[in-house]
């Protein structure tokens, strides 16, 4: 499914609180991560993952702003 229903159902929520949270703790790992590292690869690539993090947990922020529209 592509599209938010027009009702989000309790335990739809409580998958999308989760999967939002999931988000969030590992960005902010991440990122805690990508400043304690020395080595520039490991750097980047905690950096790259806490930025991937943060825009799927904007996806999923958005879904619930759009609701039932669909726009």
């Amino acid at each position: 499914m592509n599209t938010v229903p027009a009702m989000v159902s309790t335990k739809d929520l409580s998958y999308l609180e989760d999967m939002m949270n999931w988000n969030f703790t590992l960005s902010k790992k991440a990122n805690h991560f990508s400043q304690e590292v020395q080595d520039v690869v490991l750097k980047e690539a905690f950096t790259n993952l806490a930025n991937t993090l943060k825009a799927h947990y904007q996806v999923l922020l958005d879904a619930l702003y759009v609701g039932g529209s669909n726009e």
